[in-house]
Formats: C-alpha cells, structure tokens, sequence
C-alpha cells in the first residue's frame, strides 16, 4: 500500500481533546500542560472548527495576563482562527508534505468544516514506517 492509499482518516485521533470558546483561559492551560499537549482545536456545540489554543498563543496569553495581574479572559480571545486544516480524506503523502511545508506538531481534521479529529505528526511518521515494514514483509494493507 503506498503513501497516497492511506487516509487521514485512517491514522487520524478520532476524539481529541477540544475547548468551547467560553472556556477560561487559565484552566484550558492546565489541562494542555496536564495532558502534555501542544495545543487543541476550539469548537461550537455543533462541533464546527472555530479556531486552535496552541503553545505559542497560550503562552503569550498567560505571560501577558501574569505580567499585568489578569485572570487571561476566555480561550475565544486568544485562539487562532486563521486555521491551517486537513481533509479527512486527505492521504498520508499529502499530510506528510504539509508537515514538512510547515512548522506545526499538528493539524485539526475536518469534514466540511466539522472537526472529526486531529493528526500529529507522530502518527503520520508511525503510519509511514507501518507501511514500509508491510511493503518489506510483502504484506499487503
């Protein structure tokens, strides 16, 4: 099985950790340093992609409320709404070059703007050494 056979939505987490946008900001934090994460996708309660909380705006976020004294507000005052996405049928190829392209650690997956989970590149490289071991083994899918 190639690299272009493989979906998304084969190797993507189905349910990822997410905000509303009324959140507090402190206590989304917490959870990400908790759970050891980079960042979470924000939603509406009919789970449509809003924007991500990410290291760098939480980060930002928390210095500037410490440095002042503030609480940090909600996460829908820091997320970041200019969202780069991948398609649930995306394939493994494609969202490994857009990794390459690209900084982030990991994209939100959406099906017409509904978020259906996110991939990280831990598993597209885990998908990416699967199908090379299957390929040496003569394995196929």
């Amino acid at each position: 099985m190639s690299l272009k056979d493989i979906r998304v939505r084969d190797i993507m987490v189905t349910k990822p950790l997410t905000f509303k946008p009324d959140r507090r900001l402190l206590d989304a934090v917490r959870v990400l340093v908790d759970q050891r994460l980079p960042g979470a996708p924000v939603v509406d309660g009919n789970g449509n992609l809003l924007g991500v909380l990410t290291e760098s705006e939480f980060l930002q976020a928390v210095i500037v409320a410490g440095y002042h004294g503030e609480s940090g507000g909600r996460v829908a005052d820091h997320m970041n709404r200019h969202v780069q996405t991948i398609d649930v049928d995306a394939s493994l190829f494609d969202v490994a070059m857009l990794f390459i392209a690209t900084s982030f650690r990991w994209f939100p997956v959406v099906d017409e703007n509904r978020l259906v989970g996110v991939v990280a590149r831990r598993e597209v490289l885990r998908a990416i050494i699967d199908s090379f071991g299957r390929r040496r083994s003569g394995i196929r899918g």
